[in-house]
């Protein structure tokens, strides 16, 4: 069992692509500053149909509600969903039969 739970949360953004180097660094100042207990692992980045960019963003943290301070203070987002992951899995978990 993992001593810190990891979170995805996903993410709707009010700024484009190009905008987003800037809210990427931004959340790293916050985890490495003042959200220490926090690990950002990695992110995947979406742009939808709009130009707007979707995150779906994995991150240890000791609870939802430090993630969700986290959040608040990048603002500039919406949070569509945080949920606790409980495992990972990829194709070699499932051999051919």
């Amino acid at each position: 069992m993992r001593a810190v739970p990891r979170y995805m949360v996903v993410r709707a953004f009010d700024v484009g692509e190009p905008e987003m180097p800037a809210v990427g660094r931004r959340s790293r100042e916050l985890t490495e500053g003042d959200f220490t207990a926090i690990t950002w692992e990695h992110s995947h980045v979406v742009v939808d149909d709009t130009g707007l960019v979707r995150t779906f963003c994995v991150y240890d943290a000791p609870s939802e509600e430090l993630v969700r301070e986290h959040s608040t203070r990048l603002g500039q987002h919406q949070i569509a969903s945080i949920d606790e992951i409980v495992g990972d899995v990829t194709p070699a978990d499932f051999p051919p039969v």
